[in-house]
This record gives C-alpha cells, sequence and structure tokens, in this order.
C-alpha cells in the first residue's frame, strides 16, 4: 500500500520480487550437482543479484548457493547471459551445468547486499579523460560516460566545478552538442547526445562546470541490464558520484547533479543512496511515482506513458539493433570493444512494460522500489526543484515530492505554468546557476557572459520558442561564499511560484513568467479550501441547492483522444485542438462572473456523488476560465475510476483526496444508489480575473492533455452517469484560495499562457 511511512532504503532496494524472465522455480533446498570441472562461462554477483557471461546460447544453469541448494535455473539468452534477481546477500553462490556425465561450475562470488559499501580504492584507481570513458562499478559492471569541459578548456585547467546528468536517454554519446547548436547543423549525427540531455551537454559547460553524461545500466554503451531504479541501478549512483568526485580535475571532490526529465528524477535515487561526496541535486520536471504517471486515477495511460516506457525498452536492446540507441549502434559498428562488450547482459533487462497490464493496481513490488517519493525522505544534500503544473509529460501531480523533503533544511522549490521544458525558464535558470555556483562550485555567483550571446539560440533550439532575457544574477557583490550562501537562503522561499508564464514582454507563448508569490511550505499553508457547488442548469455556486441531479453518458469516443494531434507542445503557440464538451457526452458547472480576482494555488478536488447504469465507470474532472470575451482557458484536470475511489487516509485531506489505487481497496459501484467519488484535480496556480467564471466540467477520460491518452473502456453511449446535485448528497468543487494577494497584471491574452490551451465556450448540454 502506498503510504508515507519512513521507508529505509535497505527495503527499498530488497523489494523487487522479479527473479528473471527464463527461470524455473525449484523447490527449496533442492541439491545442486557437484562440480567435476572449471566452467567457460563466468559468474558475477550484484546488489541482490547474480549474472552469467560466456555460456553458450540456450544453455541450462543452475544458481546453487553456499550450501549447494539451488536458488534457480534458466536458460542462457542468444547472447549466452543470464541474470536472477531478488536474491538474500551471501558468499559462496556458483553457476553450474550439466554437460554430459561433467557438471560445469563457475568460481563462488559473492552477492552484494544494499548497505554493502565498495573499498575507496574502487574510486581512486579510476582516471577519467574528456571524451567517453567506461566507469566500473561495484559489480564488475561499467557504464558509459562522457567527460565535457567548458568551451576551450582542457583538464591542465582544472579543477572544475563538476556536475553529473545521469539517465537511459543518449546521454553518453561523445558527439559535440554545443558546436552543432552554435553552428546551426543538423542533429541527426548518431554519435551526438539528445537534447533532452541539453542541461549537462550544453548548460552548464556553457556555464563554466565540468559536466559528466553517465549512460544508466543497461543502455547504449552501459554495461549491466536495464531496470528502472532496481537496486544495481541506484548502487550504480552511489558509485558513480564517488568515482566521479575522486578525480584530481573536480573542484573540492564534490560534485553536483542536474538535469530534466528522465536526468532530473535519477537525482532522487541517487541523493536517497546518500553518497558521501555529493554536494547538492537541481532535479528539473520530474516525477513523484512511476504508478501516477502511468495510472493517473488508476486508468492506464496508453499515450505518453505506455510510449515512454516501450522506447526505454527499446532503447535498452543489444547494439547494433533498430531500437538501441544510435551512439551505440555507430560505435560497436565501429569496432569499440568496450561498447560492445557492455551488450553482453542486454537482453536480461526488466521490462516494466512487460509486467504491468491495463488495468492493474498498484502493485506494492513493482512499484514501491521505483517510487521517488520514499528516496526524497532520505535526502541530505541542498535540493533545487523545479517543474510546470501543466507538464504534459511526467505530469502535474510532482510537487507531491516536496512534502517528504521536509527533514532538509536546504530545499528551494519552483513551480510555474507550463510544459515539461518549461523548468528550464531563464527565471528559474538564474536562480538554479547561483545555487550551483553557491553549493557545488564553493564561489560567489558570477555573471556569466556566454548565456546573453547563447540564449536567443539555446531555446529555440531546446524549447522551440523565444524567451525573456536571462535575469542578471543575484549576490555577485559578496565578499565571500558563506555571505552569499547566507543571501542566498535569507532571500529565496522554500516554495516559489510563478504566475502567467508566456505572457511577457518576448510575446505570447514565450517563456517568461510575470510574476510570482512565495510559500513556506507546499501545499501552501494559506490556502483557504474554498467550497463551490454544482447546481442545477449547469450552475456552480458557494450554497448547496435543494434535492436535484444531472446525467450524462461519458463516451471517450465522443472527443479527441489529446488536444494536440500534431505539433509541439514546447512551442509558443501550439496549434492545440481542445474539443468542447457538448452533447450528453458530459456536464458542465460555470460561476457567476467573479466580483474580484480569486488567486489558486495548490491541489483541489471535485467531490462527486455518483449513481452509474453500470458497475465502474471512469471519470475526467476539469477546471478552465471562461473570460468576458467568450473564450476559455484551460487549467488543469483530475481522473479517476470510480472502483479505485477509496483513500489512503495518510495520504488524504479536503484539497487532496489520494486513492490507495492496491487491488483489496477496489470495489465496485453499489446498485441504485449514489456514492461518493472525490476526484483529486492536479495542482495549479492562477489568479482568476474580476468579470470571469471559473468552470468545471465532467466526462470520459481524454481529449485535455497534449500526450496523456487514457486505455478507457468505449461505452457506446450506453452507459449512463447520473450526479447528485443536492441535500446531504451535495456534489462539489474545493479549490485552495490564496486570499489578500494583489494581482499585478491584466488578464493574459488567450492564448498566452505555457501548457494552457484556449477554445471559444461553448456550454455542455446540461447548460453549463
Amino acid at each position: 500500500m502506498k503510504t508515507r511511512r519512513i521507508v529505509t532504503a535497505l527495503v527499498a532496494w530488497a523489494s523487487v520480487g522479479i527473479a528473471c524472465g527464463s527461470c524455473s522455480s525449484t523447490p527449496a533446498g533442492t541439491p545442486a550437482p557437484k562440480i567435476t570441472e572449471t566452467a567457460p562461462f563466468s559468474g558475477h554477483g550484484s546488489t541482490t543479484q547474480a549474472y552469467e557471461l560466456g555460456a553458450k546460447p540456450g544453455q541450462r544453469l543452475i544458481l546453487a548457493n553456499r550450501a549447494g541448494s539451488v536458488v534457480a535455473r534458466g536458460t542462457a539468452d542468444r547472447l549466452g547471459s543470464l541474470l536472477i534477481r531478488n536474491l538474500a546477500p551471501g558468499s559462496g553462490y556458483t553457476f553450474r551445468s550439466q554437460v554430459g556425465s561433467h557438471v560445469e561450475g563457475t568460481k563462488p562470488f559473492t552477492v552484494l547486499s544494499t548497505s554493502y559499501i565498495p573499498p575507496e580504492s574502487l574510486y581512486t584507481s579510476q582516471h577519467l579523460h574528456v571524451g567517453l570513458n567506461y566507469i566500473r562499478m561495484r559489480d564488475g559492471v561499467s557504464l558509459a560516460a562522457t567527460v565535457r569541459l567548458p568551451p576551450g578548456k582542457t583538464l591542465a585547467d582544472g579543477p572544475f566545478p563538476t556536475v553529473i546528468e545521469y539517465s537511459g536517454y543518449q546521454i553518453a554519446a561523445p558527439g559535440n552538442l554545443i558546436d552543432a547548436i552554435l553552428n546551426h547543423q543538423k542533429l541527426d549525427n548518431p554519435l551526438l547526445p539528445s537534447t533532452s540531455t541539453a542541461v549537462g551537454a550544453v548548460i552548464a559547460p556553457l556555464l563554466g562546470f565540468a559536466a559528466v553524461s553517465v549512460q544508466l545500466r543497461g543502455s547504449g554503451c552501459s554495461g549491466g541490464a536495464f531496470d528502472l531504479f532496481g537496486p544495481p541501478t541506484i548502487a550504480d549512483g552511489y558509485d558513480m558520484v564517488e568515482a566521479i568526485a575522486h578525480q584530481p580535475w573536480v573542484l573540492h571532490h564534490k560534485v553536483g547533479m542536474v538535469g530534466i526529465s528522465f536526468s532530473g528524477f535519477s537525482q532522487l535515487f541517487v541523493a536517497g543512496a546518500r553518497p558521501p561526496d555529493l554536494a547538492a541535486i537541481a532535479p528539473m520536471s520530474v516525477t513523484n511515482d512511476f504508478y501516477d504517471t502511468g495510472y493517473p486515477g488508476g486508468i492506464f495511460n496508453n499515450g505518453f506513458a505506455a510510449s515512454w516506457i516501450s522506447e526505454r525498452f527499446a532503447n535498452s536492446e543489444p547494439a547494433p539493433s533498430p531500437g538501441a540507441l544510435s551512439y551505440a549502434n555507430a560505435l560497436v559498428a565501429a569496432g569499440d570493444k568496450n561498447c560492445i562488450a557492455a551488450q553482453a547482459l542486454h537482453l536480461q533487462n526488466f521490462s516494466l512494460a512487460h509486467q504491468l497490464g491495463v488495468t492493474v493496481y498498484r502493485t506494492p513490488s513493482l512499484f514501491d522500489p521505483r517510487w521517488a517519493e520514499q528516496w526524497a525522505k532520505r535526502i541530505d544534500v541542498p535540493v533545487f526543484l523545479a517543474g510546470a503544473f501543466q507538464d504534459e509529460q511526467t505530469g502535474g501531480q510532482w510537487p507531491e515530492i516536496i512534502p517528504d523533503l521536509k527533514n532538509d533544511p536546504n530545499v528551494w522549490v519552483t513551480l510555474i505554468n507550463g510544459t515539461h521544458v518549461d523548468s528550464l525558464n531563464p527565471a528559474i535558470l538564474s536562480r538554479w546557476l547561483e545555487f550551483l555556483d553557491i553549493f557545488v562550485a564553493g564561489a560567489v555567483p558570477t555573471e556569466p557572459p556566454i548565456i546573453s550571446a547563447v540564449g536567443p539560440q539555446l531555446y529555440p533550439a531546446i524549447a522551440d520558442a523565444p524567451a525573456e532575457a536571462f535575469p542578471p544574477l543575484r549576490f555577485t557583490n559578496a565578499t565571500s561564499v558563506a555571505q552569499a550562501r547566507a543571501l542566498f537562503e535569507k532571500d529565496d522561499p522554500r516554495v516559489r511560484v510563478l504566475f502567467d508564464n508566456g505572457w511577457s514582454s518576448a510575446g505570447p507563448g514565450a517563456l517568461g513568467p510575470v510574476w510570482e508569490q512565495d510559500f513556506s511550505a507546499w501545499p501552501p499553508s494559506q490556502a483557504v479550501a474554498t467550497r463551490e457547488y454544482l447546481g442545477p442548469g449547469g450552475t456552480l455556486a458557494t450554497s448547496k441547492v435543494g434535492s436535484a441531479t444531472v446525467s450524462f453518458r461519458p463516451d471517450p469516443a465522443a472527443r479527441p483522444r489529446n488536444d494536440l494531434p500534431q505539433g509541439n507542445a514546447w512551442a509558443a503557440t501550439p496549434p492545440y485542438v481542445w474539443a468542447p464538451v457538448t452533447g450528453s457526452s458530459g456536464i458542465g458547472f460555470i460561476s457567476k462572473p467573479l466580483t474580484h480576482d480569486v488567486v489558486v494555488v495548490g491541489p483541489s478536488a471535485l467531490d462527486l456523488w455518483v449513481k452509474s447504469s453500470v458497475s465502474d465507470t471512469d471519470l475526467q474532472a476539469t477546471i478552465s476560465e471562461v473570460r468576458p470575451d467568450g473564450q476559455e482557458m484551460y487549467m488543469t484536470s483530475g481522473f479517476l475510476r470510480a472502483s479505485d475511489r477509496k483513500l489512503d487516509p495518510s495520504l488524504s485531506s479536503v484539497l487532496h483526496p489520494e486513492p490507495s489505487y492496491t487491488k483489496q481497496d477496489a470495489a465496485p459501484l453499489p446498485k441504485g444508489r449514489f456514492t461518493e467519488i472525490q476526484i483529486p484535480l492536479l495542482p495549479f496556480a492562477y489568479a482568476f480575473r474580476a468579470g470571469s467564471r471559473i468552470r468545471v466540467t465532467v466526462e470520459a477520460p481524454g481529449g485535455d492533455r497534449p500526450s496523456w491518452e487514457f486505455a478507457t473502456p468505449e461505452t457506446g453511449g450506453k452507459v449512463v452517469d447520473t450526479v447528485s446535485l443536492g441535500g446531504v448528497e451535495a456534489s462539489s468543487l474545493v479549490l485552495p484560495v490564496i486570499e489578500g494577494v494583489t494581482v499585478p497584471d491584466t488578464q493574459p491574452a488567450c492564448p498566452s499562457l505555457r501548457g494552457q490551451p484556449c477554445r471559444a465556450y461553448v456550454a455542455a448540454g446540461n447548460g453549463g
């Protein structure tokens, strides 16, 4: 069950429950055949795992423990390899194989515990150079890692403040992305890193940092088997930090971590493992939990989430292959021996996609070890976290991580309206650079002249949109690092919310907020849960009505599956096709024109009393603003499969109902009577202007997000859902209203705000 109890890393690392895809079970204590000769293949121990290399394809293998009992049986893949997961730590393990009358066996090896710390010699014995390297991990596997220096520098110019970017994207590709962007070259060179890794490949070096781009285990030219943050992957994070920090060209022998998306949430796991020479982390555009992104509201996200996990598994295929990362294909073709050797275990990758089904519940053995929130609880280094409310990829639920960082005093979070790329907003990057200068470089912030020169080229290349000018850095006149740090800690709030990103002087849709508001915690303690009741005729008001009901026929085919069938969500003004909710397929409720500005910040909820003609129904709720000119702007959405309505009381509040999503808590809707269903709405921050109206719509999932789509049952319009509007069973919208805020700007044009599409307001079939 998903809970907020403090779970130690030992429990988390040890809870992966899949042994291997080609293994068979054996009764405990079954004796293994005794070894008669040394095997031509080898056996190795990893963190709670064992792997074999060099067997014949199809060869049947036995894993035996120190007592000589069979632990697992399996078959070598076409590369001659086998990996066994979920093993008890200990020495004396061997792989064995019966060959005629002989039994071949490997030398004994040790399966490592999650608490094992390697000797320092593992780190001091490795020497990294500029370009592509292979860093050896505690289990003998090597990770591909490319060292990138500021333009024009050599290692002799060091030591350098150093950051690591760590992911399974095309990150360790040794090509020069800076030159490609600045010289307007095509970005299809197979040796260029992906632009999604530009924080380490481009931005950090331009700002004077050495950056080490490390390839996640089991992908590209990194050895081992891919598993999204299984035990060895997290142990790798510890080892790579220490190996890099021990390099003579690393300033202070301390490193930071940077990156967006995959390179962002990887930092939460690594920092949770607490490598001693990690100085700070700066994750951007993260997710809090793979379940929340993969199954919003308990409904399979067969849009972005399905395609993302499938691409990650394809990228982990052994090179050469069509799905493998292009730089690995190129280096293998060129005869790179290290990259060729690294492919040996790539067929043993753990496919999370293959373990998940369309109707899966939140299975603890699959999701708890990969739950970033529980790793965040262990973080004890300075953190700079940033992300967007309307993130079309990882989703807007990521702020749930913020409360889990409560025990870390040095945390600074920035939230902004926008897309997945908007955490790179100039208003955020300036603070990000101050943070890195102070907490990683150990230096007074200095103004980087390169940014003003490169910025106009950088943002169109990365974000496909213009941006406001890079703000001047603060604290550049501090007399010492200690003074700069003290000023940073004094001046920067724990939570900083940026408003109206896209409505700036750089033009509609350009990266740049207009104003901001500071808070000491998330969700903001100042937020007042303000309830608006759903009424007859599509009204939304502060008081209940008498007994009334409204019915609709949820039909996912009534609207497009998403609101951006083509085009780039990161563009200044994407070609959204945000279809209205019409006819009987949905219902809408709209307030009277506001008499004053209403500022909303945080998560919200739609409490519905529902009965249905079927035992289960999938629902989507969306909040929007309807303006005096008839335009409607998107704010946020929430989703819920009605059978998953039971809340986890340890996580839930009035403004943030949190279902458990476990199989044991799922229940069909009772027939013929109303049941309370609380739909959690993703957080947002916006000032509804005087004269505008607040609207909430309810329909089948889909049509209101650019990349998220839903495996919701086709209904053909035959399902009837009825909502109670008044009396004891009164449905209502609960919003987190912040009182006393003066809004400094005019109402943004529609469209202009990033991540928030517009459409002409059309009333739903019930009048709202």
